[in-house]
């Protein structure tokens, strides 16, 4: 007596791969995003190599486990994948404190970012 198997998350052409905790602002990691939705995954990896964005790395590390996880759990052909989500969230936020002058002290907040890419099997028309 088991537990039922879960569902998928996504289609069946479709692979998932999920960076929960990405040090830095989920506006900032939006903009890296924008950059690879709706692009062929080997040219979305050569513009995250490429891009001048911080962000980019951490990016990059996510769509290479997506295409890593199609590949190898899903038998997808890795040529014909396609950035279907690269979407955005934010995650926890890390407060500290900095000493100020005569005795006070302001909060800095430290935010993570979550990313959720989904690559996509696409037919060749």
């Amino acid at each position: 007596m088991s537990k039922a198997k879960s569902p998928r998350k996504v289609g069946e052409k479709e692979a998932l791969s999920v960076g929960t905790q990405i040090r830095g602002s989920a506006q900032k990691l939006g903009l890296v995003a924008a950059l690879i939705r709706n692009k062929k995954a080997g040219d979305a990896m050569n513009i995250l190599a490429f891009s001048t964005k911080a962000m980019a790395v951490d990016a990059r590390k996510v769509l290479a486990s997506a295409i890593a996880n199609a590949e190898n759990n899903h038998n997808l052909d890795v040529d014909a994948l396609v950035v279907a989500e690269a979407s955005v969230g934010k995650s926890i936020v890390m407060k500290r404190f900095a000493t100020r002058g005569r005795g006070k002290s302001t909060r800095i907040l430290k935010p993570f970012s979550r990313l959720r890419i989904v690559v996509r099997e696409q037919e060749e028309a």
